[in-house]
């Protein structure tokens, strides 16, 4: 009669859902009996340490009145067949005459952490008094027996703490307690080891704790938790939740599928890291029993929406360096073979991989690159994920695929892929079929079992995608109408969340600190004379200088020197014109002291000969001698520089009158310094007329643009 009992109910539970794969498989322990009650299992060696009210003759302890045992520690070997017949009592040595356990082992099994009353006493009258309260104790193994029993220093007559489960780490102490400043009922808590000593105990919050009663934790090697709890909402009774420590918090607890949780009183489970089976215990069998449970189907645990991959980027250009629209202009270099030519540009990559992106400022006339204002690696990856691909909107009945060998994990082997399509259906296998009946909107998540390449674990993910169900093909068609109308009008730019930059070259950044622009002609591995037959064709208007790039070991010759782009632009065309092809504008940060102190003075008072002199006079103005005194001050700071004092013109006037004024204003400017002593061997003074314009000069402001003067230190 117990056998057809038993194969009964096995049945039932097997057909609770008909035709759907269910989520578990449940099967009642062969050690479990009618008459008693047999729950919270642990894992202990080559079987499992249980609680049980058996009653054992001989053995002094007090009874219920159904007969029934204090609670006892029990061990069962399951290797060998785990039947009442290999069941026997755990430890002498953790007995006492009134209740004992649950039990939680340290990894090792040499260590015990067990529950039990507080007062052990013989008298009757001991166990049921109101401050004989459950607290925790502890024990270790020491040659084949439990000794040293030590109580826990939080245990407590006026409130209890049971239900022990230590993490497998051994650095947490997890129980529940009915202590004072709960959110109600019992609530679970955690001691975290400090060296030798458990440190204050810490709710675990109201996410997890409720008014209602949350005991039985187990935690996995993954630092997931299982609880038991009768205030979360479930299928009636206690029922097993499961949640984990995410982002600062525990997030809110998931129920078990069924059959594990029922109306009845579930508690008290433990298993493998995923799910796959484990035990927990039940009363829905009339006493409390421990049921076995193998995994069907993964259950769904905490599923992320679907990330769709991002090759779809947007890009700007800051406008931190001003250019002349009608000479230079912005070009993209994607990486891909393709380019932009406007300041902001949006690119579609062709998908993953590392691309090097480049933002030029390119020369109208000519069509070579100028300058190199940014250059960024791009790696864009896959997302790792899941990934359902399918449809997004479909009619009711109509046979949908779904596609999952998309799915994506650098370091792990998909071992399976297992569907749930969120109207009670479920498949496996990464290339599935089903129809959708009924509903405007179903959440589809697909779950795939992962294998660690190099450490061989088990692990599974899942996402979810949000499918469109309508009536019919006409209400499908005028939906997408509609959704096509709206993207017409803006353009979709995606964020960039599956790719990582690094930025390689940023003039922005450079100019934020002491820099200049440079015109560089011939870049070399190589140092090269300033007089080799490559610099012939530079007329001596310009002065050329080398300047080492410790950054890649190279050589650049500079023949001008400005504090904007667009000053360089005239010496840029001129050094094509030259035959110089590879001409490039660089941004230059200032290194010495001396450089930096020059250039703030260039900010601070211009470089415009107007500060300097009245119009076509050489005598300095009252204005000039603030400006060459803090020049003096500068050299006598740095000993050891020389120094060009350029002086330049404007285009109105003859090329001779120009040359002359220019050089009779530079000679004025150095007789100055020389007369506050500053030796003349330091000092080259240089007028250039109008042979270095640096503006186009169509205006009055172009023109006092090119009347200017530079005090620039030379190499030796």
């Amino acid at each position: 009669m117990k056998l057809v009992l038993a194969v009964i109910l096995t049945f039932i539970m097997q057909i609770e859902v008909v035709g759907q794969i269910e989520t578990y498989t449940l099967s009642l322990t062969p050690f479990s009996t009618k008459k008693y009650d047999e729950f919270s299992p642990v894992y202990f060696k080559n079987g499992l340490v249980f609680c049980s009210n058996r009653r054992n003759a001989g053995i002094l302890s007090y009874s219920t009145d159904e007969n029934k045992g204090p609670i006892k520690i029990y061990f069962v070997d399951t290797a060998q067949g785990g039947n009442v017949k290999n069941t026997n009592r755990f430890s002498k040595e953790l007995e006492t005459n009134y209740n004992d356990g649950p039990v939680s082992f340290n990894k090792d099994g040499n260590q015990v952490y067990y529950s039990r009353n507080l007062e052990t006493g013989t008298k009757l009258s001991d166990a049921s008094g109101s401050r004989n309260k459950l607290g925790i104790f502890s024990s270790v193994l020491i040659d084949g027996k439990w000794s040293k029993i030590l109580d826990f220093r939080f245990n407590n007559e006026y409130y209890n703490i049971t239900t022990p489960c230590l993490s497998p780490d051994g650095n947490r102490l997890y129980f529940a307690s009915d202590k004072p400043g709960g959110y109600g009922g019992f609530d679970l808590y955690y001691c975290q080891r400090k060296n030798d000593y458990w440190a204050e105990p810490v709710n675990l919050g109201p996410i997890i704790n409720t008014k209602g009663n949350e005991l039985y934790p187990f935690v996995n090697e993954l630092g997931q938790l299982f609880f038991s709890s009768d205030g979360l909402p479930g299928k009636g009774g206690k029922d097993i939740f499961f949640s984990k420590y995410a982002d600062s918090a525990w997030r809110p607890p998931i129920p078990l599928d069924p059959p594990i949780n029922s109306k009845y009183d579930d508690f008290a489970l433990i298993t493998d890291n995923n799910l796959n089976e484990g035990y927990f215990s039940s009363n829905r069998g009339g006493s409390m029993d421990i049921y076995h449970f193998k995994k069907n189907f993964p259950q769904i645990l905490y599923c992320e929406k679907q990330v769709e991959n991002q090759y779809y980027y947007y890009f700007k250009d800051d406008g931190a360096i001003k250019i002349n629209s009608s000479y230079l202009g912005i070009e993209w270099e994607f990486g891909d073979g393709t380019k932009a030519f406007e300041s902001t540009a949006e690119h579609y990559f062709p998908g993953p991989g590392k691309y090097s992106i480049k933002q030029n400022i390119v020369d109208k006339k000519t069509g070579k690159v100028i300058f190199i204002k940014l250059a960024v690696d791009l790696d864009i990856k896959e997302s790792e994920q899941p990934y359902i691909e399918s449809q997004e909107q479909v009619v009711s009945g109509e046979l949908i695929e779904f596609n999952g060998q998309k799915s994506h994990f650098n370091e792990y082997q998909i071992l399976g892929y297992s569907w749930d399509f969120g109207d009670g259906s479920r498949d496996v296998g990464n290339l599935v079929s089903h129809s959708f009946k009924g509903k405007e909107e179903s959440f589809v998540r697909l779950i795939v079992s992962l294998k660690n390449l190099s450490t061989g674990k088990i692990s599974e993910a899942c996402v979810s995608k949000r499918i469109s169900i309508f009536k019919d093909a006409k209400e499908k068609t005028s939906y997408l109408e509609k959704l096509h109308k709206i993207n017409s009008k803006e353009v979709n730019i995606k964020d960039d969340n599956n790719s990582s930059q690094a930025i390689r070259y940023s003039a922005e950044k450079e100019l934020q600190q002491d820099a200049v622009f440079q015109l560089e002609v011939i870049s070399s591995k190589k140092k090269i004379s300033l007089s080799n037959a490559a610099f012939k064709k530079i007329p001596n208007k310009y002065l050329l200088k080398e300047v080492f790039n410790r950054s890649d070991s190279t050589y650049s010759y500079i023949v001008d020197e400005e504090t904007s782009l667009m000053a360089l632009y005239p010496a840029y065309l001129e050094m094509i014109s030259l035959g110089y092809q590879n001409v490039i504008c660089k941004t230059y940060i200032l290194k010495n002291a001396a450089e930096k102190e020059l250039y703030n003075l260039k900010k601070i008072f211009g470089v415009f000969s107007d500060a300097f002199f009245e119009e076509n006079e050489y005598t300095a103005s009252p204005g000039a001698y603030p400006i060459l005194d803090q020049v003096v001050e500068i050299m006598n700071n740095h000993p050891e520089i020389r120094l060009e004092i350029a002086a330049y013109a404007d285009d109105e006037g003859s090329s001779e009158y120009n040359m002359e004024l220019s050089q009779k204003r530079a000679q004025t400017m150095a007789n100055y310094l020389i007369n506050k002593g500053i030796h003349k061997d330091r000092l080259i003074a240089k007028g250039f007329g109008k042979s270095k314009p640096i503006s186009p000069s169509h205006s009055e402001e172009d023109r006092k643009i090119n009347r200017r003067v530079q005090f620039i230190i030379v190499n030796e």
